[in-house]
């Protein structure tokens, strides 16, 4: 503690891989001590994970942190949405999470939406239309396929409900988080009762929501963790809105994440109603708004393409003739769940190199086709586009981004954001402070801007014909690769 100006507090990233956790000094964001442990995901039709991994892998984590984690004065967890969590009258899992990228409830994505008063019904009511990978879909389709295990479900939690759960014992989740379930009204930041008696789910085996600000408990007796007891637990958000708190986002800036899967959002303080569904209408974890895209397909997908050409992930060659669309999950933007990868144009001398380029732009042009709809209407098209996530320090992310998007981009120095935004709610709770401006006082999102240069319209017009050609291919399912 003595290297500390300040309290310590715990920020933890349970993403779709791994658990993250940082010790960080709330006096000057400095990350004190961190720790990280892998969780498995399987890889079969669906995309599921025991929630119980995600318990040993915090502990692990929280371990390698050392005695740094044992004087922190609170926590919070940030984690992958929509994930649906099935728990037992012991609060042992039913059966393993259905994770967001999970796409195997898209007919009963089709049927919700057009049962319940259509896309503008859903938009209204909860500021999004329901997509494959949303928690209301994976319930029904439990439903439909395992009836005993709704049977035998007591309670119903997101993925990081779930750890905060077993550190106070109270079943509580966040505003952010709750608002990508599909069953939380946005107009009355409430539990929708007519879309949970549709869908047979009984609101007493819902989380409390807590407000933003509010301490969610304390940390029980009778855990493994380095956490003495009564140590503050904030009430932890999902990924997204955590990452947009540890960049301390203002209303209109734009961020692009580039992980697992991708994301363009930005802080809004209007209340988004996307009928068209590209946009989720999300909310932040302090009260305001965000408006998100996201596309199941980015780092993971061109990693893949990568290792099948036998190339380094940034073997790019430019190239103007080949498309590849690298849907390898489905996609969620655009909303095509059945989809797998299509490659056009390829020619004698088309080299792999270029086929990578390709996957890249692929992935980014999705990203941005959904960009202008997400950004805030006071928003300056000039600004710097916040690139975070695995893929914003690669060279070809960046150099792709660039090109397609004609914009200035920024990179923010910090790592690991969404840790860093559940520190800052914690750190919150001690000071009093907004957690968006205690990122902003620890400078989260310095770093270098990286100037625009020409747009490539030529490449992204023959991406969206080539997509537009295909659709009805790709609707389908059809193997296309």
């Amino acid at each position: 503690m003595s290297a500390a100006e300040g309290p310590l507090v715990v920020g933890v990233d349970t993403s779709t891989q791994s658990t993250k956790a940082l010790v960080v000094d709330v006096a000057t964001g400095r990350v004190v001590a961190s720790g990280q442990a892998p969780h498995t995901v399987t890889s079969g039709a669906g995309r599921e994970s025991d929630p119980r991994q995600w318990w040993d892998a915090l502990t692990q984590a929280l371990r390698q942190c050392g005695q740094a984690a044992h004087e922190a004065a609170a926590v919070s967890i940030g984690g992958q949405q929509h994930g649906l969590v099935t728990l037992d009258a012991r609060g042992e899992p039913v059966r393993p999470a259905l994770l967001w990228n999970d796409v195997r409830s898209a007919p009963q994505t089709h049927r919700l939406t057009e049962e319940l008063g259509g896309a503008k019904f859903w938009a209204e009511r909860t500021g999004s239309v329901p997509a494959a990978s949303f928690t209301v879909t994976k319930w029904a389709w439990l439903a439909e396929h395992e009836p005993e295990a709704v049977r035998a479900t007591r309670a119903v939690r997101l993925p990081h409900d779930y750890l905060t759960e077993r550190l106070t014992g109270q079943g509580t989740t966040d505003r952010g988080d709750a608002s990508g379930t599909g069953w939380w009204a946005s107009g009355s930041e409430a539990y929708d009762e007519e879309i949970l008696a549709h869908v047979g789910l009984d609101q007493a085996l819902l989380p409390r929501v807590v407000h933003p600000g509010e301490v969610a408990g304390t940390v029980r007796e009778g855990h493994e963790l380095p956490f003495s007891k009564g140590t503050l637990v904030a009430c932890g958000t999902g990924d997204n809105a955590a990452a947009a708190l540890g960049l301390g986002v203002r209303p209109g800036t734009p961020v692009m994440s580039l992980g697992t899967s991708g994301t363009v959002y930005a802080v809004s303080r209007r209340r988004p109603a996307d009928p068209t569904g590209i946009v989720a209408g999300f909310a932040d974890a302090r009260g305001d708004w965000l408006p998100l895209a996201c596309t199941l397909n980015c780092t993971l997908a061109v990693d893949r393409v990568a290792t099948l050409l036998g190339l380094d992930r940034e073997a790019v060659e430019p190239g103007d003739g080949v498309t590849l669309l690298p849907f390898l999950d489905g996609e969620r933007t655009p909303n095509l769940p059945n989809a797998s990868g299509l490659l056009h144009g390829l020619r004698h001398d088309t080299t792999g190199g270029q086929v990578l380029q390709a996957a890249y732009d692929g992935a980014v042009h999705s990203l941005l086709g959904a960009l202008d709809r997400v950004a805030d209407e006071d928003a300056d098209p000039s600004a710097p586009l916040l690139l975070i996530g695995g893929g914003a320090r690669g060279t070809a992310w960046q150099r792709t981004v660039r090109r397609l998007s004609g914009r200035p981009v920024q990179v923010p120095e910090a790592r690991e954001l969404v840790a860093l935004g559940a520190a800052a709610q914690a750190a919150g709770l001690l000071t009093g402070e907004d957690p968006a401006a205690v990122a902003r006082r620890w400078d989260t999102a310095a770093g270098p801007v990286l100037e625009a240069v020409e747009r490539d319209e030529e490449t992204l017009a023959r991406i969206a014909g080539v997509l537009s050609d295909a659709a009805p291919l790709l609707e389908r399912g059809t193997d296309t690769a």
